[in-house]
This record gives C-alpha cells, structure tokens and sequence, in this order.
C-alpha cells in the first residue's frame, strides 16, 4: 500500500490510503472519527444495525498500527457515538483496545459526539493538541477566525469528507482528505460512518482558495483539485 507525502506547516506528512495520516517526525498517527459504539447507540434508539461497527473499526486500526508502529496515536474526536459509548464496549473489543493502546501514548481530541473523555479507556483527552507548528481539533476554525492569521498547519476531522471523481466507466464516489497549504481535514475511519461531499459549503468554505483532494482507494490515493470558491467544484480525472 502506497501513502502520499504532503506538506503541512513546514512538517512532512504521509496520507494513508486506509484514512489515517502518519507524521513520520514524530512517529504519530491520526485518525479521525471512529464513532465506536453507534450500533449500539441506534439499537437504544429501536433503529437496529448489525452490532459489529466496533470490531471492524479496531480490526483496521490493528492492522495500521502493525503498518506504522507509531509511538503516539491522536484521534480527532467523535471517537464514540455519543458520550456512554466507552462503558458499552463489550469485554472483547475493550480488552482488545487496552491492548492496541499499551505501551502508546494516546490522545483523544474531544467532539461533539463526545464532549467527555472515554471513561476505563488509556489516555488523555484535551480539546485541541498543539504540537510544534501543526494543531489537531475535531472541528476546522473556519478562515475568518484568528487562526487563519497564525503560521503552522492545522489538522481536523468532522466533516466526514467524500468526493466523486469522473472515470471512463463513470463517477466513482469515495471518502477523501482535503488539503491545501494550511489545513488537512481527514475522512471518518469508522465502519458506519457516512459522508458528506467535499462541494458541500461546510467544507469548500474552509478552502476558499481551492484545495487537493486526496480519495481512499485499496493500494493507493487518486488525487484531483477542488477548485475556488465560485468557480466550477471539482477537476481532474481518475484512470479508468
């Protein structure tokens, strides 16, 4: 599997084709929105989904961690469905977590889903992680704030990225990073996460000047540009 280099804030960083990014520099990985327990959630709502979100969600972390052997990992909130989703981990997907997690520093970024920090679980939690030039928060600061003024790089999730990319045989629509020279927000890595399109406001407005989108694919990424703000969203072909 093939990941792609970017720069970000001065820093090299290293996009997975899974999702997660690699800050070699630092031997991190980040990963975005893993919403662990939301089967669980929605069947305490009556809506019912096969209860196995959680195993297949840690079983590709495994998979990355064995991948990066990182000595730090950073989940950019929404770790859980909601703020109980810790105590509902079942005994052999939490002692497979404490398991993952020894020996790794980990820091969880709160969300919105999860304001709190997971209760039993390694780890500390904070709002946001400032480290050297590149900040991780859940959410992006929209470029009107003040952060649009500091230097660095800042690293998020949230949004759930997806984009669409025109082949020969048609759109293909998959998960996304979006980047450009200031901001990288990540795909959600969770089983039962969905998306939202990367032309959708709530993500365009944060690039107002345009921005590279990167989509998961099995081996490697394929990478098309999102164009300014008011001129035609997407450009770029994919091979067929």
């Amino acid at each position: 599997m093939s990941a792609a280099p970017i720069h970000l804030g001065g820093e090299r960083l290293m996009l997975d084709p899974a999702g997660v990014l690699h800050w070699p520099a630092r031997h991190t990985l980040v990963v975005a929105d893993l919403h662990l327990e939301k089967g669980s959630a929605f069947a305490a709502a009556g809506r019912f989904l096969p209860p196995y979100d959680t195993r297949e969600t840690l079983s590709r972390l495994a998979l990355l961690l064995r991948r990066w052997k990182p000595a730090r990992i950073i989940a950019l909130g929404d770790s859980f469905h909601d703020r109980h989703g810790a105590s509902r981990l079942p005994p052999t997907e939490l002692e497979a977590l404490h398991r993952m997690l020894s020996g790794i520093e980990m820091l969880w970024v709160l969300g919105n889903h999860d304001p709190e920090p997971p209760e039993g679980l390694p780890g500390q939690a904070a709002e946001e992680v400032r480290d050297g030039p590149l900040v991780f928060r859940h959410q992006a600061r929209p470029p009107a704030s003040r952060f649009s003024a500091l230097a660095g790089g800042e690293v998020s999730g949230h949004f759930h990225p997806k984009a669409t990319m025109p082949t020969r045989v048609g759109g293909i629509t998959r998960p996304c990073f979006v980047a450009d020279g200031r901001r990288l927000v990540l795909p959600a890595f969770g089983a039962y996460t969905g998306g939202l399109d990367a032309r959708d406001p709530a993500i365009a407005g944060l690039f107002p000047r345009g921005a590279r989108l990167f989509l998961l694919g099995r081996e490697r990424l394929f990478s098309m540009t999102a164009a300014p703000t008011g001129q035609p969203a997407l450009t770029g072909t994919a091979p067929g």
